[in-house]
């Protein structure tokens, strides 16, 4: 999210009254811009794919394809931070299976997707805080909840892919972070770290030993890929 703006929305929903009812609720919040509604899930793909939004309030049930089903046809670096509005409540863990940031039931309060929109917002300030490039290589700092905290890279043990966040494993503690392993990967000096699994990128100094296709830091197992375990001795020196 650009800074000095607010967060950017589209409502999809194939029900008029409930678009009004959303945008009605919104407009009391007034912290947030709304790009445009869609009625269907074709006409709110081809809107995604052309403006620029934050945030997707998304109805699950609607003729043709569903919430659900548009989800995945969006590219996973172009899918809005979703909060799924819906009269059901049973697709909540397919939802939450595609990372949507929030599922609220319809009638749904004021007070409930305040506390939706406010998440979405703390996610979006995440993508902006992470790895600063105007600070020393060697830290970086990420949102924690709403603590921003200094991690020192030699601090980090392994990072592992879930979705559309990376969970970092440090000395003391793991973090949940709103990006991705590739932007993470970039960033990292790669004389310290290496890619030993899709889902895996580990510090290469916190390696305790390796076993068949396993590597273990700190006593916990980590998967290594056929493709990569030979490159990974092979940057190691292993004699």
């Amino acid at each position: 999210m650009k800074e000095n703006r607010p967060p950017i929305c589209l409502i999809v929903d194939d029900n008029k009254v409930a678009i009004v009812l959303l945008r009605q609720l919104l407009a009391k919040i007034g912290t947030i811009t709304i790009a445009g509604e869609c009625s269907d899930a074709i006409e709110a793909k081809e809107f995604i794919e052309n403006n620029e939004i934050d945030i997707l309030f998304l109805d699950v049930e609607m003729p043709g394809i569903s919430g659900i089903e548009l989800l995945k046809l969006i590219p996973r670096e172009k899918r809005p931070l979703t909060i799924l509005t819906t009269a059901k409540k049973g697709y909540a863990v397919e939802a939450f299976e595609l990372n949507v940031v929030d599922y609220l039931v319809k009638p749904f309060t004021l007070i409930r997707l305040i506390a939706s929109i406010d998440r979405a917002k703390e996610l979006l300030e995440a993508k902006g805080l992470l790895l600063n490039n105007e600070t020393p290589n060697d830290i970086f700092f990420i949102r924690d909840n709403k603590v921003i905290r200094k991690i020192d890279i030699d601090d980090i043990l392994w990072l592992e892919a879930k979705g559309d966040y990376v969970r970092m494993h440090t000395d003391t503690k793991s973090y949940i972070i709103h990006t991705s392993l590739k932007i993470l990967e970039e960033k990292l000096p790669a004389e310290k770290f290496f890619r030993v699994h899709r889902s895996f990128f580990i510090a290469l100094s916190k390696i305790d030993y390796i076993e068949d296709k396993v590597v273990y830091i700190h006593k916990n197992p980590i998967p290594v890929s056929d493709n990569n375990k030979e490159a990974l001795l092979k940057y190691m020196g292993v004699l």
